[in-house]
């Protein structure tokens, strides 16, 4: 019987023999192409930011303003950094298993985080501004923070870990400070840890708090034996547990109450009533908002290794280089929004984008209709291919230290 580690006999998706980590461990196809898609999903989300000529009006999940599709368009994107930090949390299982115990392990997640924090406030945080600098604390940093975590969490039981990854998810909203602009040393911390928050007189937004992503990066860690176990495994014991956390939304939605402070309303149109209910909320992850994402990317996993040909190919390119092709679309799609704007004579739209849009005064009469960004998105995507063919390609075939961090 083929388990979820058999290297599959594909050319189109793994065209040199060897589909192998660096350590030595056979890859997991399924895991590559889940990462693979939700870097193409994030790519629409951030080519919209760029380009749309609403991006900055109002919240697109907003039912009262929103339309279906710009909603889904948005909406669709909350999978990107659960499943992200998610599939972490299962990497750093593997590396256990694969042999990286102890002192080696600590010093590996301790050094990773770290170097992904200082990536976040430099290399990410330009090329989201393009200008002076302004420390927009996301996804990055809070991967970065939480491998620094787990460098302490990873010596446990995976059951354990994922009991306190359950218990952080389901208890941060009773510690989640008021949304405000931090002010003092306390709050910052609060914000930094719990919530998310401007940074009052300082050019920082903290969007991302670093301890519920760790909850979720705990929970990938917990599950980590069910992505290596054999085909028939994953499928009678992932399904049920995706099918539980899309009944936990449904639950925790219609109580309408805990760990969220957007409840859903009813109009008189059903679709914002449906656009209302499924408004989760992500900044910080309340617990229904991880409890659809998780379930989501669960069934999307048991999909996806049955994926096969180009498409296959170019995800699982994507998913073995996911820092380098995050960092790649950022600079290219800021890159296209710059050109377009000196095209237009508006070049002053395309610099110090963030620093003006999180300050209150995002750029005025820019931007375009939502066909458009899909358009741009798939130009996007064309550029990114070859680079990521290109990485993918040179971490197959070499084996230098720095290659793990990137």
């Amino acid at each position: 019987m083929a388990t979820a580690t058999s290297i599959v006999v594909d050319p189109l998706v793994e065209p040199q023999a060897g589909g192998l980590t660096r350590a030595g461990r056979a890859r997991i196809d399924a895991i590559d192409m889940l990462r693979g898609l939700v870097i193409a999903i994030m790519v629409l989300d951030h080519v919209r930011d760029f380009f749309h000529v609403s991006a900055h009006s109002f919240d697109p999940t907003d039912p009262a303003q929103s339309w279906p599709l710009l909603y889904v368009t948005r909406w669709i994107t909350h999978l990107c950094a659960p499943t992200f930090v998610l599939l972490s949390g299962v990497s750093i299982y593997l590396q256990k298993a694969s042999g990286k115990t102890g002192a080696d392990l600590t010093r590996f997640l301790v050094s990773r985080g770290l170097w992904l924090v200082f990536l976040e406030c430099t290399v990410v945080m330009f090329a989201w501004n393009f200008g002076k600098p302004f420390f927009l604390l996301q996804v990055i940093w809070a991967i970065g923070w939480a491998m620094v975590g787990m460098a302490i969490l990873a010596h446990l039981p995976h059951r354990a870990v994922l009991a306190i990854g359950v218990a952080i998810v389901a208890l941060s909203p009773l510690v989640q400070p008021p949304f405000a602009p931090a002010t003092t040393a306390i709050t910052i911390i609060q914000n930094l840890l719990f919530g998310a928050a401007p940074v009052a007189g300082a050019p920082v937004f903290i969007a991302y708090a670093i301890v519920p992503w760790l909850g979720v990066m705990a929970i990938g860690f917990g599950l980590g034996p069910l992505f290596t176990a054999a085909a028939d495994k994953q499928r009678r014991t992932l399904t049920p547990i995706a099918a539980g956390l899309l009944v936990t939304f449904f639950i925790l939605r219609a109580l309408n109450g805990y760990g969220t402070p957007q409840p859903w309303q009813g109009f008189a149109d059903p679709a914002r009533t449906v656009m209302s209910f499924f408004d989760v909320f992500k900044y910080p992850p309340s617990p229904d908002y991880v409890a659809i994402t998780i379930g989501m990317s669960l069934l999307v996993f048991l999909a996806i290794g049955h994926l096969r040909g180009p498409i296959a190919r170019v995800l699982g390119d994507f998913g073995r280089t996911p820092l380098f092709t995050y960092i790649a679309h950022l600079y290219i799609a800021h890159g296209l929004m710059l050109v377009a704007a000196i095209a237009v004579g508006r070049p002053e739209a395309a610099l110090n984008l963030f620093s003006q849009v999180l300050n209150g005064d995002p750029p005025q009469n820019w931007g375009w209709s939502l066909g458009i960004v899909y358009l741009v998105w798939v130009l996007v995507l064309g550029l990114l291919v070859p680079l990521s063919r290109w990485f993918a390609r040179l971490k197959r075939t070499r084996r230098d230290w720095w290659l793990s961090y990137l």
